[in-house]
């Protein structure tokens, strides 16, 4: 009963946040409260469990770079950035898109997704208003790119994290088994690119002309400023690539740098707190809530053990089953808990593989499956949320089905390419 009143409550407020009839932030906020009154969630453990509450780290991970980005902008390095790539594209959309998706996806193995979008997000607004092109195509894009750029390595998307911990996969071992498909799969999305956004591929040569005659350096507003935000931004990026060497959360890592950005910028603390974007965290709150009500009541876990038990010992199967519903289950419910609930039955079923092999299979077809289904919805992934934050602050509103519909499409290829590659590599 009260797994059907959780998925009914979710299911609901899922509605509203897809047909956009209610404000996101309201619907999550009484869904999350439903579900607290009527005893879905672990009471005051939804304030402290990892696997059934609130995930604190991508709160503070995304307060503090939130932080960090507002002091950034300050000096005019977005403006110089995006002018840069406007003249090194030639104000060729389809070139500047390109551009902006391959820095974004070969970023996003070694940085969260969420600091990645924070990072190249504000360029890309940028530039697009200096050519007077639509923004949401580009923001749209490189979310995706994102999402399947970070599952090549064991830091790249959060999913990866739990897995390798879980399985016991080493940085090394993704490397070699999910680089490879990921960088194909990258080509195939440039390339889809192409099809998917090319009626917003607008030029303006008098536009273009205009930012080719601008000086990027004179955009820079403070060097002194910058170059002292760029030290602790260098600082901040080296903490996340060692967090799992200094055994230090990167949401501590985040909340350090912005403390030492605001004391370094000598900048007004109620300036800097109007950049945070205080709609989108507690978003994200009350989305963790809901999710956890899920995963509390049985329904992840119900869902994708009778996934697993439908393939019986055929293994392939079972990787099969593995990466599609991943895909769609992780689309709906927030890959990041899915990924938590679903590893200790996807531990069970590798140890029951006639082979090592085999089991690691399971394993990748089980990552490659969570980290796609990032792309699945607007709210599938903390990369996405964020990115359509920026872009309804910027005044370049997306709403839940525009980013979706792309995001289907883009993970039916995905998804559909790393099963050819599971079954080639490890089942023909």
């Amino acid at each position: 009963m009260s797994a059907t009143l959780a998925l009914a409550i979710f299911v609901t407020a899922f509605f509203f946040i897809a047909t956009e009839k209610a404000d996101k932030v309201k619907v999550v906020l009484i869904a999350a409260g439903a579900m607290a009154a009527l005893k879905l969630i672990p009471g005051a453990e939804v304030f402290f469990s990892e696997h059934e509450g609130i995930d604190w780290n991508v709160i503070f991970l995304l307060l503090g770079m939130m932080i960090i980005v507002g002091i950034i902008k300050q000096t005019g390095v977005f403006d110089y950035l995006a002018i840069w790539a406007a003249k090194r594209s030639r104000g060729r959309p389809y070139r500047l898109m390109v551009m902006l998706v391959a820095i974004t996806a070969i970023t996003s193995p070694f940085l969260d997704n969420v600091t990645t979008i924070m990072l190249v997000a504000p360029v890309t607004v940028v530039v697009c208003n200096r050519l007077q092109i639509p923004v949401q195509p580009y923001l749209i894009a490189e979310v995706l790119a994102s999402n399947i750029g970070g599952a090549a390595t064991l830091i790249g998307d959060p999913p990866n994290i739990i897995i390798g911990s879980r399985a016991g996969l080493s940085f090394n071992d993704f490397l070699v088994h999910l680089t490879p498909v990921v960088v194909i799969i990258c080509v195939a999305f440039a390339l889809l690119a192409w099809v998917l956004f090319r009626k917003s591929f607008h030029y303006n040569p008098d536009r273009v002309a205009e930012v080719m005659a601008l000086q990027e350096r004179r955009a820079i507003t403070d060097p002194a400023l910058l170059a002292r935000c760029l030290v602790v931004l260098a600082l901040v990026m080296l903490g996340f690539g060692l967090h799992s060497v200094l055994h230090i959360e990167p949401s501590i890592v985040a909340l350090l740098g912005a403390g030492v950005m605001i004391l370094v910028a000598r900048t007004d603390i109620n300036d800097v707190l109007g950049e945070v974007e205080w709609p989108t965290l507690v978003f994200f709150m009350g989305l963790f809530v809901m999710v956890g009500g899920l995963v509390h009541t049985g329904v992840i876990e119900t869902a994708g053990s009778w996934a697993v038990e439908a393939v019986g010992d055929n293994f392939f199967g079972a990787a099969t089953a593995l990466l599609f519903g991943s895909a769609v289950l992780g689309a709906f419910f927030d890959n990041i808990p899915y990924t938590a609930t679903m590893a200790p039955i996807v531990e069970g079923l590798a140890a029951e593989a006639p082979d090592a092999a085999t089991g690691q299979a399971l394993w990748w077809a089980f990552a490659l499956g969570a980290d796609f289904s990032g792309n699945g919805t607007a709210v599938a992934a903390s990369a996405n949320v964020v990115a359509i934050g920026i872009a309804a602050r910027s005044g370049h509103r997306i709403s839940f089905w525009e980013f979706t519909r792309y995001g289907i499409t883009v993970t039916l290829l995905t998804t559909f390419m790393a099963w050819v590659y599971v079954y080639l590599r490890y089942f023909a």
